[in-house]
């Protein structure tokens, strides 16, 4: 719709459900654990995933939203000939402080329609990472709280642990 003028080509909107999502600014925390996530998850990729920021994820003709971060299947191309699609994501996570009601009430019931087979909402205002895994019709049959003294590791790649503490710290 940016490309045929219908939206400002800045304008930050994601389409989920056939509805175009307003998405709230991104604030100097929500971008710090998303470039602190680019940083971990990338020193520990060896080869085995691709790190996508902030990119499209293809979830059927009326819903393509922007996850802050996605682990994805690497591809020859680099996914320059399509967007990734829920067969393609290792984990696909939302950091969420405004956006938590959406992220848990709209976002998390259209991922586990798409079979996405994991999520981690980084609940940035509990300081906890909500981990659900086992997706079942519009919702997941496994979560998990992950606080401060817990670490988290994808599924698919249980020696990739990341510390919650040091993940969800603040800059002193």
């Amino acid at each position: 719709m940016a490309e045929t003028g219908i939206l400002p080509p800045d304008a930050r909107v994601e389409l989920l459900d056939g509805k175009i999502i307003d998405m709230s600014p991104i604030g100097p925390f929500h971008g710090g654990i998303t470039k602190r996530l680019i940083r971990l998850f990338s020193g520990l990729a060896e080869g085995r995933w691709m790190v996508s920021a902030q990119d499209p994820v293809r979830l059927g003709d009326y819903s393509e939203p922007q996850p802050d971060l996605m682990l994805l299947k690497p591809e020859p191309d680099d996914y320059t000939s399509r967007h990734p699609v829920a067969a393609d994501v290792f984990l696909l996570i939302e950091i969420a402080d405004t956006s938590l009601k959406l992220d848990r009430q709209q976002k998390l019931p259209a991922y586990a329609r798409a079979g996405i087979c994991e999520v981690w909402l980084l609940n940035l205002p509990a300081k906890a990472i909500e981990v659900y895994r086992e997706p079942h019709f519009d919702s997941y049959g496994s979560k998990q709280l992950l606080r401060s003294g817990d670490k988290a590791s994808p599924l698919a790649f249980p020696d990739a642990v990341i510390d919650v503490a040091l993940l969800l710290k603040l800059a002193k």
